[in-house]
């Protein structure tokens, strides 16, 4: 990474991360972490949402999302990333620290720097999509 990027995957700048300890209240409910809530999105089967919602960690409602695959919304690939956005949102909007940390990265490129997830971020090549990255870049470009 050249010095104008900051990556957050285990890093300082973790709580960008879904897997970060930071609650967030989304759509009703309170949520252990916000990959609780993404994962918990892809269904509308209140038992899975109730089953991810009670996940002891970020990585189990992962792993209980997984288990339902099957089940998930037909729509899930077209509304993904906007979901991610408004749950990013409402972490960023609901603890004063990730705001001002946010803030002070300045106009530095952020990268979600999991090395298995080209997706959300750079992936096993470094040359993933980073949408988790960019939305983070997005909401701190409308904080200007």
């Amino acid at each position: 990474m050249n010095p104008n990027e900051i990556g957050f995957y285990e890093s300082e700048y973790y709580f960008l991360s879904n897997f970060s300890a930071f609650t967030v209240e989304w759509n009703g409910q309170l949520w252990m972490t916000s990959e609780h809530a993404y994962q918990a999105a892809k269904f509308v089967e209140l038992d899975i949402q109730q089953q991810i919602l009670h996940a002891r960690s970020a990585h189990d409602s992962k792993q209980i999302a997984k288990a339902h695959k099957g089940h998930a919304r037909k729509d899930w690939n077209d509304v993904k990333r906007s979901i991610m956005k408004d749950i990013c949102r409402h972490k960023l909007n609901q603890h004063p620290y990730i705001l001002r940390k946010l803030k002070e990265s300045g106009d530095a490129t952020l990268i979600e720097t999991s090395h298995e997830d080209a997706y959300w971020g750079w992936g096993p090549n470094k040359d993933g999509e980073n949408h988790l990255g960019k939305i983070w870049m997005e909401l701190r470009e409308e904080l200007k």
